[in-house]
């Protein structure tokens, strides 16, 4: 649990695998991140930055174009 987080239950910290869990405090859509409580900066494209600096990866699954038949 983050020190300062309030929240009841309280939000997941940020080395945990449910990071994404914890609760928004500031949101940016026109720059596509949000911080959530735990400190981690969340990107739209589903990766983020952790507190101390470490990058995680995005886990979204990216689409193939089908190729065209003529």
């Amino acid at each position: 649990m983050p020190k300062d987080c309030r929240h009841q239950p309280p939000c997941p910290s940020a080395d945990s695998a449910d990071r994404q869990a914890a609760r928004v405090v500031s949101h940016h859509f026109e720059q596509g991140w949000a911080l959530l409580c735990n400190g981690v900066l969340q990107f739209d494209d589903t990766g983020g930055l952790l507190p101390d600096g470490k990058i995680v990866a995005s886990y979204r699954a990216l689409l193939r174009a089908l190729p065209t038949s003529r």
